[in-house]
């Protein structure tokens, strides 16, 4: 196994360096930050010396290779902006994003797998039906037209939960809810499609054969094997319940990592959007490869080298 695993901490490396050129280069094609940052009167000498102090009058391979051997060391640099260096911006908004993220998932997972299991022993019933049409509608729905939806009808017509802000647990409700409700849907068509096909073995008509009562069936000797493709399509969302998350930060203003990437988008502070894409980049590497080692735990007969 530790073979398997660098190799995949080798292909994360890869992927990293690759995200940052392509980060690095799309930044600069936004446009320059001087004109934002510099004041309508500003001569072209007070520009060029604003362009100098922030390291943009260098070669662009020059500009690069200073933020990558920085990056790697944990140092992104200041924003143009507020002057702050990006990492302690990121490890403000890091753990909200997380927070964040991770609830939705437990949510989604927790709702998701007895659903799933649910409609697959009703098969061709009309729970199956039902739960069918639902995982489509949860999937099929925009997350900023859901926010709007869940904000419209809890905080402004019946003002149980606020719009925004982060002070109380009652914040998370929302975006928690946004974030949860189409991995959903995703989730319980993967539990009920492993779940059916695991089901038409011949190991579980043995179970069954010998008397085992049906829970035991599905839960001891289904389920565990039923899990091992969905636990793929579940690392995958969590990747995107963080990329999910750009929009629905700026939607309810939760301080997290997407709504200040979207604000350095904004202001083109390059420092900024670079240091929270990197981030964000390492994480998704780093939960696929915790979702490759968990192979080895649902199933032993799985081998890694």
């Amino acid at each position: 196994m530790s073979r398997y695993i660098i190799r995949r901490l080798l292909q994360g490396v890869l992927t990293f360096l690759g995200i940052s050129v392509l980060v690095f280069v799309l930044g600069r094609l936004t446009g320059d930050p001087v004109l934002l940052l510099a004041p309508e009167s500003a001569t072209e000498e007070q520009k060029q010396e604003i362009r100098e102090s922030l390291g943009l009058a260098d070669p662009i391979p020059v500009q690069y290779w200073n933020f990558i051997s920085n990056a790697v060391q944990g140092d992104f640099g200041r924003s143009y902006v507020t002057k702050q260096t990006v990492r302690d911006m990121i490890a403000v908004a890091l753990p909200n994003t997380l927070r964040l993220a991770f609830t939705a998932f437990f949510l989604a997972v927790v709702l998701a797998i007895p659903i799933g299991i649910f409609v697959a022993l009703k098969r061709n019933t009309i729970w199956d039906l039902f739960g069918n049409f639902l995982a489509l509608v949860g999937q099929a729905l925009p997350n900023f037209w859901l926010a709007l939806v869940l904000m419209l009808v809890f905080s402004v017509y019946l003002k149980w939960l606020p719009i925004s802000g982060s002070e109380r647990w009652t914040n998370m409700v929302l975006p928690t809810l946004t974030i949860a409700l189409q991995s959903v849907g995703y989730f319980v068509r993967m539990v009920r499609s492993s779940t059916l096909e695991v089901l038409e073995q011949e190991y579980i008509r043995t179970a069954r054969g010998k008397g085992v009562r049906e829970f035991f069936v599905v839960m001891k000797h289904a389920l565990k094997n039923a899990l091992i493709p969905v636990v793929t399509v579940m690392g995958i969302q969590f990747g995107n319940m963080l990329s999910g998350a750009f929009v629905i930060e700026t939607v309810f203003a939760w301080p997290g990592l997407g709504r200040l990437g979207v604000t350095a988008l904004f202001t083109r502070d390059f420092a900024v959007i670079q240091g929270v894409i990197l981030v964000s980049t390492t994480i998704f590497v780093l939960v696929n490869l915790l979702v490759d080692i968990t192979y080895t735990i649902l199933d032993p007969r799985i081998r890694l080298e």
